[in-house]
């Protein structure tokens, strides 16, 4: 063999070491990442991780529902959120396709609700329309808060649906009991909730529904549009405007105002709200400060920063003295009249 063979064969042998060297390379970082591709002689299963579930949806195969329109929807409100979230009003949605796609995921829906002193009055029609009306179909918990386990009625449930009841104790302001609402939602979440729910809905206990509340309320993080200012100016909105206050929001600052009554999303995203809200509120409290709404006051200000993945229009928390505008097509979910001097203790 003359000397350029023998280059060549060198060249060729050392080509061959590093094609093996990158093959088994490649081969592990795949095994490791557990991504797998199709290759021309047979399909490999795709192997992909989605930590959250609101990026893929799927339908059954062949399900029949109206086809979609790009020109013709509602066109008396707006829909879309300038940070391109959904503003969910009825019209907006199919049901039927959407029960179907979340029906495959198997979710399970954490709800809470509290009802201490005079408001436990309103937990008969709270469950009682719940289960007429809430996530009908689907696994639901409902976590009732209370200082009165015996006036906890007794409702019928379907199955896969329960009441759950936990003791607090009374407070002698209802401010204190609106404010210790984050605390005890984010406890609950990290003792009871992690492994067994997917999304939970934090819900007034002086209201009942009326009508359809179910999958087209999910997302990462929802709040509803507080039904007594969707129409004012942002000059007019409630935030707390004192800077000293951790809920601050300047004039000029602010997108909607949403109710500290509803709101909801993924455990995450719920859990990061609850938390942030209740660490601002006890910081505030230790500087002698309590903002103008409570909690709703600092939950307006997380979600100002926090935007919301999904916004709920009044038809998911209206009032019950309010006239109904040409806008809402249905109630869904309503604050009754009551007598604020007669059920709060202070």
């Amino acid at each position: 063999m003359n000397m350029g063979n023998s280059k060549v064969w060198t060249l060729v042998l050392l080509l061959a070491v590093l094609a093996g060297v990158v093959y088994y390379y490649m081969a592990g970082l795949q095994r490791r990442s557990g991504i797998f591709f199709e290759n021309e002689d047979q399909s490999v299963p795709v192997e992909i991780t989605i930590k959250d579930p609101e990026f893929h949806l799927v339908a059954p195969d062949h399900l029949k529902y109206k086809q979609p329109s790009l020109v013709q929807g509602r066109s008396d409100v707006v829909t879309v959120t300038p940070w391109l979230a959904p503003v969910v009003w009825e019209g907006t949605f199919d049901p039927s396709l959407l029960d179907s796609v979340y029906r495959l995921k198997n979710i399970s829906v954490a709800v809470t609700v509290f009802a201490v002193g005079k408001y436990t009055r309103f937990l008969p029609d709270f469950l009682k329309t719940a289960e007429q009306h809430f996530f009908l179909g689907f696994r639901v918990r409902l976590y009732v808060f209370t200082d009165q386990p015996d006036k906890v009625p007794k409702v019928s449930m379907a199955k896969g649906r329960q009441v759950m009841v936990r003791l607090v104790p009374i407070s002698k302001r209802w401010q204190e009991i609106s404010a210790r609402r984050m605390e005890l939602i984010q406890t609950l979440i990290e003792a009871e909730l992690q492994s067994n729910t997917d999304y939970i809905f934090c819900l007034d206990v002086d209201s009942k529904f009326h009508g359809r509340w179910g999958t087209e309320s999910l997302g990462s993080l929802v709040a509803v549009i507080h039904p007594g200012y969707y129409t004012t100016p942002r000059t007019g909105l409630p935030y707390e405007r004192r800077p000293q206050s951790r809920a601050y929001v300047a004039h000029g600052e602010g997108d909607f105002y949403y109710c500290g009554g509803a709101f909801g999303g993924i455990l995450q995203e719920v859990y990061l709200l609850a938390k942030t809200c209740r660490t601002n509120f006890e910081a505030d409290a230790k500087d002698g400060i309590e903002a103008a709404w409570q909690e709703e006051s600092h939950l307006n200000r997380f979600m100002w920063i926090n935007k919301p993945s999904k916004v709920l229009s009044p038809e998911y928390l209206w009032q019950d003295f309010k006239a109904i505008t040409p806008e809402i097509h249905i109630i869904r979910f309503s604050g009754v009249t009551k007598n604020y001097a007669d059920i709060r203790p202070n």
